[in-house]
């Protein structure tokens, strides 16, 4: 009995020990019994510290700085500069006092179109600046160009719930009322955007989309959908950075490089080069063939955007195999063997290799390098590109467009249908003028 007793006892205090040990988290497994014992007891719950407030559970943007870029933590100082693009004071100040005025988290944002860089047609409706050799769009005024914003974010359904709540005339009836995780299931459908357009901020209208971080990058790096590749092939201004993002962007500019390549001569100009790029997100879009989209807008965007085209690709061209261009001239060389070709052809993104594939048949028993200079010697190559470039486009860029009643309301998408057919009018209009 008198060991029973004894064990039962060194139970207890073993177990007193554990329970001790395990409450106040000591790292040390060594401690003795009389070190546990006299330790400190818990803090009473009035001592412990105050809840943040709300601007720390929903952190404001980080600020863009006005002159220069910070350098990202996770890559070189100089990499990926080409995508730093400048824009006049008055335009830079305006976008970041618009971006910084949601409270819900945002991981990258950046602007984009005929409001942030001037094209050829939409001009006069906005007054001008020029900045070294940037001329850009100071969209000020009721006349002025939508400012278009692409936001991506972490998580969709926390960024619309508390959008929504700062926010509320932002999204129809009908989304406020289904609520935000309704918002991020339709957000979800390829090609995986959400916009709210007409949305008047800090005297201009704006339009602005919602995308995630991870559906972001995973465009750029394959062009699942070239709906979000497609616009950052593209001149754009980039509000908020992200090492992620200015890293898969770079991949996804080489992309359109090598792809504009496959389908270009000899010799070419740089404005062919920069008019090549910026009909990819075009091929087989369906407002092409509509009056919402002019004819000549790919030509309006190079020919006054030719400046931020070449800062954009000089030094990628440059830097592939093949490739001669010197600075100080505007006609650019290439190397079009089918060994140099096929170069190219083997590092397009995933997507458009699997469309090219399937087309020409997957390689047999021919080695890889013979397989991909086969396909880079085809005459129809630049054809068959084009082709399989408007298959992966036609898809998403139809199913965004029918997505845009949703999340505009019938309302506004009949306003925003009206001005973009006012301003194909207008643009072919004053070509038609030009060229008689």
């Amino acid at each position: 009995m008198l060991s029973a007793a004894r064990n039962s006892r060194k139970l207890s205090v073993n177990s007193h020990l554990i329970i001790r040990y395990l409450s106040t988290e000591i790292s040390s497994s060594s401690s003795s019994s009389s070190d546990l014992q006299n330790l400190p007891p818990p803090k009473h719950p009035d001592s412990s510290p105050k809840p943040r407030s709300r601007s720390s559970l929903y952190p404001r943007p980080r600020p863009a700085h006005p002159s220069h870029y910070p350098p990202l933590q996770d890559l070189p100082p100089t990499f990926g500069r080409n995508q730093l693009l400048p824009v006049s004071n008055s335009t830079r100040a305006l976008l970041e006092s618009i971006v910084t005025q949601f409270d819900a988290p945002i991981r990258y944002a950046f602007a984009y179109g005929s409001g942030v860089f001037e094209q050829d047609g939409y001009g006069a409706s906005a007054s001008t600046s020029s900045t070294g050799n940037t001329t850009v769009n100071k969209p000020i005024g009721p006349n002025a160009p939508m400012l278009d914003f692409m936001f991506a974010v972490t998580h969709p359904a926390h960024f619309h719930s508390i959008n929504m709540h700062q926010h509320p005339s932002h999204y129809t009836l009908h989304s406020r009322i289904f609520g935000a995780d309704y918002v991020s299931a339709v957000q979800a459908i390829a090609p995986g955007v959400w916009f709210n357009t007409l949305v008047p901020m800090n005297g201009v209208t704006i339009k602005y989309g919602v995308t995630t971080i991870d559906n972001l990058c995973s465009d750029l790096l394959n062009w699942n959908t070239l709906y979000l590749a497609g616009r950052m092939h593209k001149p754009l201004r980039i509000i908020k950075d992200d090492a992620r993002v200015r890293l898969t962007q770079q991949v996804n500019l080489t992309s359109a490089v090598r792809a504009a390549l496959l389908t270009l001569p000899e010799t070419f100009s740089e404005t062919e080069l920069f008019e090549r790029i910026a009909s990819i997100s075009y091929n087989g879009d369906p407002r092409m063939v509509l009056p919402a989209e002019n004819r000549g807008k790919v030509g309006n965007i190079v020919r006054k955007q030719g400046p931020q085209f070449k800062e954009l690709y000089h030094r990628l061209v440059v830097g592939l195999p093949g490739v001669y261009w010197p600075a100080n001239l505007q006609h650019i060389q290439q190397d079009v063997s089918p060994q140099a070709r096929s170069l190219h052809l083997r590092k397009l993104p995933v997507n458009l290799i699997f469309h090219l594939k399937r087309t020409y048949g997957v390689q047999s028993k021919e080695e890889e390098n013979q397989y991909w200079v086969r396909l880079a010697s085809d005459q129809k190559l630049p054809e068959m590109l084009n082709r399989e470039i408007r298959t992966i486009v036609r898809q998403p860029a139809t199913i965004q467009t029918l997505k845009g009643i949703v999340s505009a309301g019938l309302g506004k998408s009949l306003q925003y249908s009206t001005a973009k057919i006012s301003k194909w009018w207008r643009g072919s209009a004053a070509t038609k003028s030009e060229s008689s």
